[in-house]
């Protein structure tokens, strides 16, 4: 199926092209078409699984262009800016604006923008709540209305908040509500909000992205830092995220990479809101390779370029490793996924397997010297492909009347070799066997016993850890929030 199979405005496919989007998500190809017939639907799908172009695709499509013609509601500000930036990328040759509404921001400045005539209003439930009784939007009768993750908003206490907004809203509408679970509450708040509703759901087999490629490696706690450095040392990955359990963590893993060299910022919930949305803007610019993270990042902010996941910590439920490793693999590009684990958190990694049913591959963490060979090997490739400068030669005729042109060549790749070493023990990380001997030890001793494990040799699968791929290379292993000025035609900044 293709996205001309909807019937979509031209603009829009246009659009969907310069995304470079090439074919639906399962979340899109079922919720499109029920949203187009103008029915109520509620949608059940993770975070990464692409579905505010499932509801803002057909929105799009459907709108006359009126004023606070769509209203959409989401629990955070990182994931309105994020919707009212999808949004303006997909309706940019409709000429649609958006307003994005949310608490810490000057209130006249965005009732502003609501009366400048931007048709799409992307709101947090306490500061649009506080807008509506207030009666600063004045007449404020959308058409269409969509709830993004509901059962965040039930986390963060703002389900009495959606209540009391739907009194003030217009029965005649088309409201779809999206969530990744759906506990009794949103149940309840479905039946009071929607009129005869559609449900579509995607199943776990179908949550994991095919494009992710999903691998583990089993160290002891100690070898945290050194394991995470050495397999970033080994990826050289372009774009990455990496999710850590706790904001110390975060902070002190962040320290550690500035000061190994990498570009990198923290993200977590006691930087101040200026931070937090520096630390975005500049990994969504590509001014810093690497972002360390808290679970805040995990939902609501779409970065379409990640190369790779990282777990410094595996993920103590299995939805959230779903939301984590959804941040790459986005738009049809391929990624990776690289989760960390010491023996005693098999039990985790059996739950995350049991819910995606997906295929985790254990691998070793290289060692040093497979690593340094491989980045010799691109430093050769960067130096055959250099440039040469035209001063070059007059440095080189220097240089040789002084040396001969071995001890000049040598002296200058050590010089170069400064920026290639690799740092900490050789070997890091426990071995394919000692991990099947703990294994074989505890089996049967609880369900991280020796379903945890390894299924013979290759990519071979199992019921609980993934499959086992031999080691390569010796040791080898594979593995801002914003309001303001409008946008010619665009969106309201």
């Amino acid at each position: 199926m293709s996205f001309e199979h909807f019937g979509l405005r031209k603009e829009i496919l246009r659009a969907i092209k310069d995304a470079g989007f090439v074919e639906p998500s399962p979340i899109q190809a079922q919720a499109i078409p029920h949203i187009l017939e103008e029915r109520d639907l509620i949608g059940q799908a993770q975070t990464g699984t692409g579905k505010t172009a499932a509801f803002g695709l057909p929105i799009l499509s459907m709108m006359h262009g009126d004023a606070a013609e769509v209203l959409i509601i989401a629990p955070t500000r990182e994931l309105a800016s994020q919707i009212s930036d999808e949004l303006w990328k997909f309706g940019r040759y409709l000429g649609y604006k958006t307003a994005t509404i949310y608490g810490g921001q000057s209130i006249s400045r965005q009732i502003e923008l609501v009366k400048r005539g931007s048709q799409i209003i992307v709101a947090t439930p306490g500061r649009l709540l506080d807008h509506l009784k207030n009666e600063r939007l004045g007449f404020f009768a959308p058409r269409y209305i969509v709830l993004d993750e509901a059962d965040e908003m039930l986390d963060m206490g703002f389900l009495e908040d959606i209540e009391e907004i739907f009194t003030y809203l217009p029965q005649n509408r088309q409201t779809l509500m999206f969530s990744a679970t759906m506990p009794e509450e949103i149940k309840r708040l479905a039946k009071r909000i929607l009129t005869n509703p559609v449900e579509v759901k995607i199943e776990a087999k179908e949550v994991t992205n095919e494009n992710i490629e999903q691998f583990y490696y089993v160290i002891e706690e100690h070898e945290r830092t050194d394991a995470i450095v050495r397999l970033i040392d080994h990826e050289e990955p372009a774009k990455a995220v990496i999710f850590c359990r706790t904001k110390r963590d975060t902070d002190e893993l962040t320290t550690t990479l500035l000061a190994k060299g990498y570009s990198c910022k923290a993200l977590h919930g006691d930087m101040e809101q200026r931070q937090r949305e520096e630390a975005i803007k500049s990994f969504r610019d590509n001014k810093i390779e690497m972002l360390v993270a808290t679970d805040v990042a995990a939902r609501g902010l779409d970065f379409s370029d990640v190369s790779h996941v990282f777990n410094y910590h595996i993920p103590l439920d299995p939805e959230s490793y779903v939301h984590r490793i959804g941040r790459t693999g986005r738009a049809g590009r391929k990624g990776k996924a690289v989760t960390l684990l010491t023996p005693l958190e098999f039990k985790e990694l059996y739950r995350i397997k049991k819910l995606t049913k997906a295929q985790l591959y254990h691998e070793e963490i290289p060692s040093i010297d497979a690593v340094q060979q491989k980045k010799y090997r691109r430093m050769v490739e960067q130096i055959k492909q250099t440039h040469i400068n035209e001063s070059a030669t007059e440095i080189y005729n220097l240089l040789a009347s002084q040396m001969d042109s071995s001890t000049m060549a040598l002296k200058l790749i050590s010089k170069l070799i400064v920026r290639y070493q690799v740092e900490g023990p050789n070997r890091i990380g426990l071995t394919t066997e000692k991990i099947v001997k703990l294994l074989e030890k505890n089996s049967g001793k609880g369900e991280g016993g020796s379903r945890g494990g390894f299924g013979g040799k290759g990519r071979s699968s199992n019921r609980g850890g993934g499959g086992y791929r031999g080691n390569r290379e010796g040791g080898g292993a594979r593995g801002n929030r914003r309001e303001g000025g409008q946008r010619p035609g665009g969106r309201s900044r």
